[in-house]
């Protein structure tokens, strides 16, 4: 039967359209919090659980001894340290290093500039492992231009300083933007001033700021998202960083690379087997658990200033 009345054709396309929509959102919704949610649970779980078929979601008993073992397994306050000097102390560098050179090529004409365009997009291109031997060399005899190379040649003592094992191997590239994703991050920033009205700086010109005062005062807080999805990102990888933390530490690990670690540690496990009730599985998403959850309380603190950035950061003429 149809129905010829405009209004009920109306609503019942726009009650489709908004059912569809809640079943699409709400897939989405468990394909992301469903891992999250398996993770939590089965933290809590001891052996005898993780095994017992008829628990699924709702232990028999709470077991926090996956933490206590998880906790000792990751070394968590030294690892923790070691993340945040190594981390986050590198990320926010990249934030605005990274925020400078795209702003200069953004903005600036210089000589080399189509060159230094191209090698940006090179360095988005080519993965870690391609320049992991040379980088290595690099900071373990610390040179500028082979000046202290020379000097030991010529007098046998080596003054080059060797700065892995340590934060300064993540913090000397990103003061030169040239840390994880600083490639990306200058490319996201050039993006952002190349659409910025050179009108706001032309007034602060005339105003009598010079061009370090325009970026600070005007350029940078006027990026918006463009600042905070870098932040963001910058945060997130340096923190998930694993590869480049195992091959430069050789004690101390960040909390990613000591959970890459986790099958290799087999006789630390066995320590505890008999100590405290826990299973191989559910130690192992304690670990995943413990290991993402700053980075997800991060994310709910600054979601809302993520989303405000989006929306404030049109700029009407």
């Amino acid at each position: 039967m149809r129905v010829n009345n405009p209004k009920i054709k109306k609503y019942t396309s726009f009650t489709s359209a908004l059912i569809g929509r809640y079943f699409l959102l709400i897939g989405l919704s468990y394909v992301l919090i469903y891992p999250f949610a398996f993770m939590i649970v089965n933290s809590f779980k001891d052996s005898i659980n993780w095994y017992d078929p008829a628990v699924v979601w709702i232990p028999k008993s709470l077991n926090f001894d996956n933490y206590i073992v998880a906790f000792k397994f990751m070394d968590y306050k030294t690892s923790l340290v070691s993340t945040l000097l190594g981390g986050l102390v590198p990320a926010f560098i990249s934030f605005f290093t990274c925020a400078v050179a795209g702003y200069g090529l953004a903005r600036f004409r210089f000589k080399g500039k189509s060159i230094l365009t191209f090698i940006l997009i090179l360095c988005i291109l080519l993965p870690d492992p391609l320049l992991i031997i040379p980088n290595y060399d690099n900071y373990m005899h610390m040179d500028f231009l082979g000046i202290l190379k020379l000097i030991y040649n010529l007098t046998g003592t080596d003054l080059r300083i060797n700065v892995t094992d340590g934060p300064f191997v993540f913090i000397l590239p990103a003061i030169l933007s040239t840390g994880i994703k600083n490639a990306l991050f200058i490319y996201i920033y050039m993006q952002f001033f190349k659409g910025l009205p050179k009108e706001l700086e032309e007034a602060a010109w005339i105003d009598g700021a010079g061009p370090w005062r325009t970026f600070l005062r005007i350029a940078l807080p006027s990026s918006g998202a463009s600042s905070i999805t870098v932040l963001v990102f910058s945060i997130v990888w340096y923190w998930n960083d694993y590869y480049l933390s195992q091959i430069y530490y050789s004690e101390n690990f960040p909390i990613s690379a000591m959970l890459a670690q986790f099958d290799q540690r087999g006789t630390f496990l066995a320590e505890y087997a008999n100590k405290y009730a826990y299973s191989k599985a559910t130690l192992l998403l304690t670990c995943c658990l413990i290991t993402i959850l700053p980075v997800m309380i991060f994310y709910l603190i600054i979601q809302r200033k993520f989303v405000q950035s989006i929306a404030n950061s049109g700029i009407v003429g």
